[in-house]
């Protein structure tokens, strides 16, 4: 297929949706948003990477259909550890949730080469709206990895709103978009009045979609099994992945017919004997499998329609987005809840690429004679730590959001602060997203000190805080001394955790050498039973948790602060014991780091403190000591 280049004002820019299942790039050409197909002529490509024995990465379907033989060396749905710090194990590789990201996105680059040629290209990228900052810069950082420029991440439901908007510039409406993908589900209220396209709130769930329906389905067919053989195919790696792909296959049958037959003749085998599964699925025995699923799907529609102070008849059209919506289901329980008919006239797969790239147009000049200007909200509030009065004084560890959830964006807003103590020269500014009245609940973003505060009874001396939030869903803060107006600005972007260009650049080389392993050619299909046979099957690595005995973690600090991190060691220890997993593992080693970086510190109060957060870290992970 011959692909014009689309002329840009500055460089070549195209619209990526980075899906849980699967992923798919557009861009503007003759004026319409178009798919740039893959290399077989797919417009899909599956979200899976597999390292195979040889060491190649392979991507997309190859890497899908090596799930199945190979379950240790590959990783589907990786959007969903999109954020976190605990390195994914595929093979004799440990590669971070962006750096697997960044292969998929690397595959997608590949396509843009012959369009463009080797040029520098610029990247729109798609996340769900209910993503967080932390998950929003991983997926920005991916994008880098894989040699983008990233200079804008747009939210899915918006996307796909300018997918269906381009061209009804004098309409006027009032839309929700109902996404439901893989992974994750999205729902927004907009407008469409003269161009303008201006989302009022979202909400969603960043773990619940089509993934979740299938590893219902694995959940009924192992009960079968346990019923009729005894034995729980869920404990074996290999049955599992093929259960999961049955799980899928069922759920894609269903959307079609009433009934589904779930067939395999040798799932796994078990003392000799090959253990079979077969067995018949009704749509109706499906959807009560999924309907808790369904359900808070609705219960987040009316949430949001509460937010933006409007009912369902109020809505003018209902846009479904995402693969999951295929079900039929969601059109029923959708239409019964709206009592109208709503909208899929747009492949729910290709929509959110297909807004992406409007909005590429739209950033480049392409579609500057469209005249469509779109508008986002911020999906969480966010704001800093701050003490409260109480009868005993201060309390500290209270969240004050300075933007609330569903400002639109971009915005800035100031609020102002006052010392808490007499003579207070340092305030400390910690910045949180989320909705919890305690900032221990929330997300922390980052912090820095604000010093050379002048000497004064507390409450006299005023600080402003002001949060700076755009379009990006970048955020820049900035604290002054209202008195003196010395101030400090911090900007949350760019890297995870604050990451070094160093931490940015060890990422590169890894996937450098990924890209450099020297490998056989293996033209044609690769032979997954063939390569199994020479692969050591060794059960799959978890990284180990980090040794707690190698250092001594307690500083020389007066003996009450002293104490408590011998009982926080104890804690760690206890946790470790019981679960040993590679999650737990990040972050006790994140609460280790922590605790390191006091041994220069004689401040008891910050050790205290960090105490505090790190016990804080051990209670999300739900442990009963």
């Amino acid at each position: 297929m011959s692909l014009a280049v689309e002329p840009a004002s500055f460089r070549p820019i195209v619209g990526i949706d980075l899906g849980t299942t699967n992923s798919a790039l557009a861009y503007i050409h003759n004026g319409v948003p178009e798919i740039i197909p893959l290399s077989d002529g797919q417009v899909l490509l599956p979200s899976v990477v597999l390292i195979d024995p040889h060491g190649k990465v392979r991507v997309g379907r190859d890497a899908r259909d090596g799930l199945l033989a190979m379950p240790d060396r590959a990783i589907a749905a990786v959007k969903r550890q999109m954020g976190e710090t605990n390195p994914i194990t595929l093979g004799d590789q440990h590669l971070l949730p962006e750096e697997v990201s960044a292969l998929i996105l690397k595959e997608l680059r590949q396509r843009v080469t012959p369009i463009y040629g080797e040029q520098e290209i610029e990247a729109v990228i798609t996340v769900p709206a209910y993503f967080s900052d932390i998950q929003r810069r991983a997926t920005k950082r991916a994008g880098e990895l894989a040699g983008f420029v990233v200079e804008r991440i747009i939210n899915e439901p918006t996307a796909a709103a300018l997918a269906y908007g381009l061209g009804t510039k004098d309409q006027h409406k009032r839309v929700m978009v109902y996404d439901l993908g893989g992974g994750t589900f999205d729902v927004s209220v907009l407008t469409l009045e003269q161009g303008v396209l201006e989302v009022h709130a979202s909400n969603g769930n960043r773990r619940l979609g089509g993934e979740d329906f299938d590893w219902v389905l694995v959940d009924w067919m192992a009960q079968h099994l346990l019923k009729t053989h005894g034995i729980d195919p869920r404990s074996d790696l290999k049955a599992r992945a093929q259960l999961k792909d049955l799980a899928e296959q069922v759920k894609w049958t269903l959307s079609e017919k009433t009934e589904a037959l779930i067939e395999s003749p040798i799932l796994m085998v078990h003392e000799g004997q090959a253990v079979r599964l077969s067995e018949k699925i009704s749509r109706r025995q499906f959807i009560t499998l999924i309907r808790p699923f369904l359900d808070e799907t609705i219960r987040l529609v009316s949430d949001v329609l509460e937010q933006a102070k409007l009912k369902a008849e109020d809505m003018d059209e209902v846009l479904l987005v995402g693969g999951s919506t295929r079900i039929p289901e969601v059109h029923a329980m959708l239409t019964d809840y709206f009592g109208r008919p709503v909208r899929n006239d747009i492949d729910p797969d290709l929509t959110v690429a297909l807004g992406a790239a409007v909005q590429a147009g739209l950033k480049s000049g392409a579609l500057s004679d469209d005249g469509l200007v779109a508008t986002d909200v911020a999906p969480f509030s966010m704001g800093i730590a701050s003490a409260r009065p109480s009868w005993t004084g201060l309390t500290p560890g209270y969240f004050t959001p300075i933007i609330p959830r569903n400002t639109t964006v971009p915005c800035t807003r100031t609020e102002v602060f006052t010392t808490s103590y007499d003579g207070q020269s340092v305030i400390n500014v910690e910045v949180y997203q989320g909705e919890d009245d305690r900032v221990s609940n929330n997300l922390r973003l980052g912090s820095f000190a604000l010093s050379e505060i002048p000497p004064a009874p507390a409450g006299m001396e005023k600080i402003e805080v002001s949060f700076r939030y755009n379009l990006n869903g970048i955020l820049e803060v900035t604290a002054r001394i209202v008195s003196t107006t010395k101030s400090h600005r911090m900007v949350i972007q760019d890297g995870l955790d604050r990451q070094s260009e160093e931490s940015l650049n060890e990422s590169r080389a890894r996937l450098a050498a990924l890209s450099d392993a020297k490998s056989p050619d293996l033209s044609g299909d690769l032979d997954w039973e063939g390569d199994l046979e020479a692969e050591d099957q060794a059960d799959m690595v978890i990284l180990p948790p980090p040794s707690l005995a190698e250092d001594p973690l307690v500083p020389p600090l007066e003996s009450d602060a002293q104490e408590s991190i011998v009982m926080l060691i104890a804690d760690l220890k206890a946790a470790l014991a019981k679960v040993g997993n590679a999650q737990l593992a990040g972050k006790v080693q994140a609460v280790i780091e922590a605790l390191q970086s006091l041994r220069v510190s004689s401040d008891v109060d910050v050790l205290e403190r960090m105490v505090d957060q790190a016990t804080d870290l051990l209670m999300e992970l739900d442990l009963n000591f």
